[in-house]
């Protein structure tokens, strides 16, 4: 899969259409180790999930007057049992968020944010496309126009995947 190829969309023109598949981007600078379980177990309740190797990476707006933790990144792919909508799926994350204790509101009020668990959706692809993450048909999948360019962790999560490298849960 060559992801210059692929369809960028936003969202919201998705929000209605039935998925069967994401490619997801985990993040956690805060009890990662706790954290990170608990949302592949959530996830794996969806569907049948691969993993990306997790990264750990500098928070990317940390400076020197303001050192900021770490964060541990992964990408995961997941196959969903069945077909859902865009925002469903989308709020499903949110309440696994919720269920890692995030607290948004919080987060904007500190320069120094603790991010429990975040779920981005890098890559989807709809429900009347075929199945498979290593399909040649470049047209299957759609990349999220909120999250592409990718960073370096995401686009070498995803390339794992692609590759087939990626560890089966």
């Amino acid at each position: 899969m060559n992801l210059k190829t692929l369809k960028i969309i936003a969202p919201e023109r998705l929000q209605q259409q039935s998925v069967t598949a994401v490619l997801l981007a985990l993040g956690s600078n805060y009890q990662a180790e706790k954290h990170l379980p608990r949302v592949r177990e959530s996830l794996a309740a969806l569907g049948k999930i691969k993993l990306s190797t997790a990264f750990k990476n500098p928070d990317f707006t940390s400076t020197v007057e303001l050192p900021k933790p770490n964060y541990t990144n992964q990408c995961i792919y997941l196959s969903l049992t069945s077909p859902v909508a865009l925002e469903q799926l989308q709020q499903t994350f949110k309440q696994f968020e919720s269920d890692c204790e995030r607290q948004r509101l919080i987060e904007t009020q500190t320069a120094i944010k603790q991010v429990t668990m975040d779920i981005d959706i890098l890559l989807i692809k709809l429900s009347n496309n075929k199945n498979s993450l290593s399909n040649e048909n470049m047209s299957e999948w759609i990349m999220m126009a909120d999250r592409y360019p990718f960073k370096a962790h995401e686009s070498a999560g995803i390339e794992e995947l692609i590759a087939g490298s990626g560890t089966d849960c």
